[in-house]
């Protein structure tokens, strides 16, 4: 199948978190297959352009990769040099996934796609978050729903969500969601590592942001004398300040760590050795690092708002909260329960390699192609 997926950013820009990883997981995964996979995107990294070259294919991981500057607009993504890739491309696609909303290239290839009579699908990778669009500029992006991004939603082939609580989030909205398929985010097994002896301690791990609720976990800190916490991310809000005065405050300056953005060894060594992994979120439309807990046998404690709740619930895999009261009892449970808390770890593994495997995960999302081309 010739499979083309356009996205607003891209790797190397990982600073755009999780949704990055994802798409590239699914596109390479696509490829690995054995279908014929290419990425439209732009070369935006922050204020500054990823060093890739422009507007020719690059080989990633199997995956030819475009990219086009955004020289103005660039919190839209604005790149026009794009359109004339998209309708040279769309006579050699059979199927077009589109990834998040409120942004040019979304709805530029959603028009292209219908020019080209190609069939698509529209994923909003967590941006259709009610909470969210409260939060930030409520009034422009209902405005954007309205009178741009429904003709995206109204032409799709199928609403691509990563769960079922990403499906609830844009009915909130008032988003009309044709043909919602749910297909979830996939992970690379590793291998996994023997735990190290070692003081035991809770792990926050991702991007230090104002909706991952981290003061809250630092309250609960407080009454659970037990534990460390070690908090590995980006600051890309200029929390750390405030976090710091907080931790102060709470006198838990000899019980937090706090490191910079982690990877690859690092990263698995800090799960691996965790005793549980908190993310506390008030929204999160999946939550790829409980995959990544998961993988390394590291039971989680998350928030009900986040996309993989469900199956932490039902697979016992760790627990699930919705206010601090009950975020204090978890954090203290996986304190004073470390066979409890491992138990829960193996299970997420077995989840892992269960349900969200990437060969698997890319044959499901390549089978709803096919049935969305069907119809």
């Amino acid at each position: 199948m010739r499979i083309l997926h356009v996205v607003p950013t891209y790797l190397p820009a990982t600073r755009y978190g999780g949704p990055i990883y994802s798409i590239h997981g699914l596109a390479r995964a696509q490829a690995a297959l054995g279908h014929q996979v290419s990425v439209i995107t732009t070369s935006v990294d922050g204020e500054q352009d990823s060093a890739v070259a422009h507007g020719v294919p690059v080989p990633l991981d199997g995956v030819n990769v475009y990219y086009f500057r955004s020289a103005r607009l660039r919190r839209l993504y604005y790149a026009p040099a794009m359109r004339a890739c998209l309708r040279d491309m769309l006579d050699r696609i059979d199927f077009v996934h589109l990834h998040s909303v409120f942004l040019w290239p979304t709805n530029r290839a959603a028009r292209e796609c219908v020019r080209a009579k190609v069939p698509y699908a529209l994923a909003p990778r967590g941006m259709l978050v009610p909470a969210l669009v409260r939060q930030r500029s409520a009034w422009l992006k209902r405005s954007w729903l309205r009178l741009v991004e429904s003709y995206t939603l109204r032409h799709a082939a199928f609403f691509h969500a990563t769960s079922a609580l990403e499906i609830d989030d844009a009915r909130a909205l008032g988003v009309c969601v044709q043909a919602p398929q749910v297909i979830p985010n996939g992970i690379d097994l590793t291998p996994l590592l023997e735990p190290l002896a070692m003081a035991p301690y809770a792990l926050f791990l991702g991007r230090i942001n104002w909706k991952k609720r981290i003061d809250w976990l630092l309250d609960a800190l407080s009454d659970v004398p037990e534990l460390r916490l070690v908090i590995a991310g980006p600051d890309e809000e200029a929390l750390l300040p405030t976090l710091q005065a907080q931790i102060q405050t709470l006198g838990l300056s000899t019980r937090v760590t706090i490191h910079a953005e982690v990877g690859g060894a690092s990263k698995l060594a800090l799960l691996n050795n965790a005793r549980v992994l908190v993310l506390p979120s008030i929204s999160e439309n999946f939550g790829n690092v409980v995959l990544e807990a998961f993988n390394q046998r590291c039971p989680v404690i998350v928030s009900a708002g986040v996309g993989l709740a469900t199956s932490v619930f039902k697979s016992q895999a760790g627990w699930v909260f919705t206010g601090r009261t009950e975020l204090l009892a978890a954090l203290t449970e996986a304190s004073l329960n470390p066979l409890d808390a491992r138990a829960r770890g193996v299970r997420g593994r077995e989840l892992v390699e269960e349900q969200f495997a990437w060969p698997q995960v890319a044959a499901q999302m390549v089978d709803a192609y096919q049935a969305a081309r069907a119809r």
